[in-house]
């Protein structure tokens, strides 16, 4: 940074310092030369150091500083009723000071007051005098009276520009503020923003790892318990059900990398198709090797085609309420799905004649979770927030409940998005 560019930005930062330094230096210019003239010069001395003073004050204090000048001003006509005082000029700029960081009605009251006393002051030290000695009476017609009205115009028009530039000043400074303070406040909402598109960014992820995770491993952990106890009768059983548990896993493992893939924004990772209502039949056929009797029943026909959000919103729904059904429902459990399209939307309904979602689950199922995993698939609470949430992005309803006898039943609708 260049020597006067760092110079004013010290100004800037100091504005009291400035003027401080701008008040004393006005003091001994205009003010101290009084002392040398002796004990009759103090009068001038201590008037003329009370017009230049305030000036350190008057951004800081405008209000309280003009009133101090103004009053060394008004005594200085009787006190100092001859010469004058050079320091006068100094209301010029603190008019400007009011105009520029004074209250309206302050600023307005200075106009006022510094008008009538450059009136007061042509009166006082050039028509008087001149009316005294009679050189008045000697002009009348000539100029005289023409140069006062002259001089008194002159004097009101400089102080009617001062304070034009200060109120100009003051319409910039005001100016400069509110855009600072929008500046701040468009800040904070895209901070707000970003927050939040964080927050429901890490939402849709949790859900996402959810309906990934807990379907794979209720069936891996179905399989397992199951192969443990019938592979001691029949061990043929235990190959057919690791086979089951290792392809359960890769297609687990495949979401996970492609999930994975997307939040790092890897360009070479894996960019296969979300699953749409097309792969029910693959969700249906893989809970059916993990044991689950489920018959699935499809009504009506789509009036238009769902966006492919809701279509992954629906198979969601389907994979976490099987997933339930294989962790809550216990064994010999069966399960209905239905898919029913209606001229408003797609309803969706997976019923179970199992013991409930309020039945604990397993100790070997539960013992076999990792940790920290487990609470999340213990109840049925964590899914079914899920689905809620998911269906509210596409103004769905959930309903999820005990059905009376025995079982749990899920109910879903989809609307068309009508455009």
């Amino acid at each position: 940074m260049l020597l006067h560019q760092r110079i004013y930005a010290w100004m800037q930062a100091n504005p009291f310092k400035v003027d401080l330094a701008g008040a004393v230096l006005a003091t001994l210019v205009f003010a101290f030369p009084f002392l040398l003239g002796g004990s009759g010069s103090l009068v001038e001395f201590a008037l003329s150091a009370a017009i230049t003073m305030p000036l350190a004050w008057r951004r800081t204090r405008p209000v309280p500083a003009a009133a101090v000048q103004a009053a060394a001003c008004l005594i200085q006509l009787p006190a100092v009723p001859v010469t004058g005082l050079f320091a006068d000029i100094f209301v010029l700029p603190m008019v400007y000071a009011l105009a520029a960081y004074a209250p309206r009605w302050a600023s307005l009251a200075g106009l006022l007051l510094a008008m009538v006393g450059g009136v007061l002051f042509v009166l006082q030290y050039f028509f008087l005098p001149s009316l005294q000695g009679g050189a008045l009476t000697m002009q009348l017609g000539g100029t005289a009276i023409a140069v006062y009205l002259v001089g008194i115009v002159s004097i009101e028009a400089i102080v009617l520009v001062c304070w034009t530039l200060g109120d100009l000043a003051r319409t910039r400074r005001l100016a400069m503020e509110s855009l600072r303070d929008r500046a701040r406040r468009l800040e904070v909402e895209r901070q707000q923003e970003r927050d939040l598109a964080a927050a429901d960014e890490r939402t849709h992820i949790a859900r996402e790892m959810h309906d990934i995770v807990a379907h794979s491993l209720s069936v891996i952990i179905t399989q397992a318990d199951g192969a443990r106890y019938a592979s001691a009768a029949n061990p043929d059983i235990a190959v057919s059900t690791l086979g089951t548990i290792a392809e359960t896993g890769r297609g687990s493992l495949r979401e996970m990398r492609r999930l994975l893939g997307v939040l790092r924004g890897d360009e070479h990772s894996s960019t296969r198709p979300l699953p749409t209502l097309a792969d029910v039949g693959d969700l249906v056929e893989g809970v059916k090797r993990a044991g689950l009797d489920v018959q699935v029943r499809t009504a009506g026909s789509m009036r238009r085609a769902l966006p492919a959000g809701a279509e992954l919103t629906a198979y969601r729904v389907m994979q976490e309420s099987l997933t339930n059904v294989l962790k809550h429902a216990g064994p010999q459990a069966r399960a209905w799905m239905d898919l029913e399209w209606t001229p408003r939307g797609l309803a969706l309904t997976v019923q179970d004649d199992g013991r409930g979602a309020g039945a604990d689950q397993s100790p070997a199922a539960a013992s076999s979770l990792p940790d920290g995993l487990a609470s999340q698939t213990a109840g049925p609470g964590q899914g079914i927030n899920g689905m809620r949430e998911r269906l509210a992005l596409y103004d769905g309803t959930l309903e999820a409940s005990p059905v009376p006898g025995g079982g749990f039943r899920v109910a879903a609708f989809i609307p068309y998005t009508e455009a």
